[in-house]
């Protein structure tokens, strides 16, 4: 998907300017209309609650050149969105041809107010809102007064109390494009690399190191995939050779995890529903080199079992629309217009949630229906126990009459479900305080799944036990097993009874 052009070209430096001045003339145009396009974005799918994805996820987008500036102004405009929307409601600029472009406005209201010391004269809204630059700050001035603080700092405090979150980098290595240690030692040169102790291939580096434009990202040799992430595919553990189905599987971060771990042998078929998301999907896959993923625009629940296409499916990731509660805070949310207080607080009760629930546990049922399944993956990035305990415990029923049981997934991790029914401890959780993201798997193993045994040198030395004892078993099987009669026609009946007859009398001749 090919990067649209910008709106206008940026203006040409003043004359006498410098280069370096033009640079950042340049620099500063595009990285503000970048910052908009994302915004736009942003806002309206929050506000039609249909998001294309996650700000980190439309900022990180191939389609952005200036990662670093472009989340810097959309994250910063959207911490101080309630201040600029007051401010330029309260200076009146926001009118016009300008009503069309607000996000850019905002972009730019943020520069002016909070941002850059000097807003370069670059592009006509920018000299707009430079030429109104009193009117904002006395706007700004009433609304501090308004809010009874002295400092903006306060101010913003009230419309943003939540602090930002420093975790580790996580950066998985894409083994289809490089092998493990070779992206170890590349990364080590620049920074301090460990290994993870959890998931193989995932590396962890110190918090804040940024990667965006590192060379390794670009070409898609690692992935900056979060652990928890990065745990889910590791459970379903796929083999290579096998077909398998992602469920629900945009932006694909762990459909291309999934082919990495195949081999990129087998066939993996990565399921969209949404339009946007999924050539967002398929971006994602050509980025990553996987070739044996097959991406379908089409709703999982209306694949049906039967279908030949899907009978010899051996594994199954479902990884379903969900509240997302685990990861608001690495995902930014917190900064969207429709988080409020009462989204941070328990919503395990209301409608949407209950809905999700619905569908979650009508998915995993449908998951574990495939004729061929062997290993089913339940997971969400939530921490309620609506999407999480409750919808495994609704299918288990289900579960054990299609011969399935729950196994530990990743048996080195501690933290483990809600001990709210038997056999929860198999379950996985991760913390969004200690781990700093809440995700939540569960997996599904089918008990008569039969895997190629391992001869052992004492299975050898008594083979034949073993096939006596086979056959002992298949002879009374068969002797089980009721014996069909053909009934003979009558004319063959009756001449059996006369052959029978006249044997009988010359035999008695014979004896006589």
């Amino acid at each position: 998907m090919g990067r649209p052009p910008p709106p206008k070209p940026a203006p040409k430096a003043a004359k006498g300017g410098s280069k370096k001045q033009t640079n950042l003339e340049r620099s500063s145009y595009f990285a503000r209309r970048e910052a908009a396009k994302v915004l736009k974005s942003v806002l309206q799918g929050d506000a039609n609650k249909r998001a294309v994805g996650s700000i980190k996820t439309l900022i990180y987008s191939p389609t952005i050149r200036n990662k670093k500036a472009t989340f810097a102004l959309v994250c910063q405009t959207l911490k101080h969105l309630p201040i600029l929307k007051e401010a330029i409601e309260g200076a009146n600029v926001l009118n016009g041809k300008w009503k069309r472009q607000e996000e850019l406005m905002y972009i730019i209201a943020y520069d002016i107010l909070f941002g850059q010391a000097t807003v370069v004269l670059a592009g006509d809204a920018e000299k707009f809102l430079l030429q109104r630059k009193n009117a904002l700050q006395s706007a700004l001035a009433k609304l501090c007064v308004k809010k009874k603080v002295k400092r903006v700092e306060d101010l913003l405090l009230q419309y943003n109390p939540n602090p930002d979150v420093s975790k580790p980098r996580y950066v998985r290595v894409n083994t289809l494009k490089m092998d493990f240690e070779s992206a170890f030692l590349e990364l080590s040169k620049q920074h301090k690399v460990q290994k993870d102790d959890i998931v193989p291939d995932l590396l962890v580096l110190p918090p804040g190191t940024d990667l965006h434009d590192h060379p390794l990202v670009k070409n898609g040799s690692i992935f900056l995939q979060g652990k928890a992430s990065s745990m889910v595919a590791v459970s379903l553990g796929p083999q290579p050779g096998w077909e398998v189905l992602d469920a629900c599987s945009a932006p694909g971060n762990k459909t291309v995890h999934l082919a990495a771990l195949m081999r990129g042998k087998g066939k993996i078929t990565a399921c969209e529903l949404n339009k946007d998301r999924m050539k967002r999907l398929e971006e994602t896959v050509k980025y990553s080199g996987a070739s044996n993923v097959e991406v379908l625009h089409g709703n999982f629940l209306n694949i049906s079992t039967e279908d030949p296409l899907y009978t010899k499916v051996r594994a199954i990731l479902l990884d379903p629309s969900c509240s997302g509660s685990g990861t608001a805070v690495d995902r930014l949310d917190h900064l969207l217009p429709s988080y409020t207080a009462a989204q941070a607080a328990d919503v395990a009760d209301t409608a949407r949630m209950k809905n999700l629930a619905a569908f979650q546990s009508k998915a995993l049922a449908h998951a574990l229906s495939f004729p061929a399944v062997e290993r089913v993956v339940y997971s969400t990035c939530s921490i309620y126990q609506t999407e999480n305990e409750d919808v495994v415990k609704s299918v288990l029923p289900l579960a054990d009459s299609l011969g399935f049981h729950l196994e530990t997934a990743l048996p080195k991790w501690t933290r483990r479900g809600l001990p709210v029914f038997e056999g929860s401890e198999h379950l996985l959780r991760t913390d969004p305080v200690v781990d700093m993201e809440g995700f939540f798997i569960a997996l599904f193993v089918r008990k008569t799944a039969v895997s190629s045994p391992v001869v052992s040198q004492e299975s050898e030395d008594h083979g034949h036990i073993k096939q006596t004892e086979e056959l002992n078993r298949q002879n009374q099987s068969l002797r089980k097993k009721p014996i069909k009669r053909r009934l003979l026609p009558t004319r063959f009946v009756r001449m059996a009874e006369m052959m029978s007859r006249s044997y009988l009398i010359r035999r008695v001749q014979e004896l006589g």
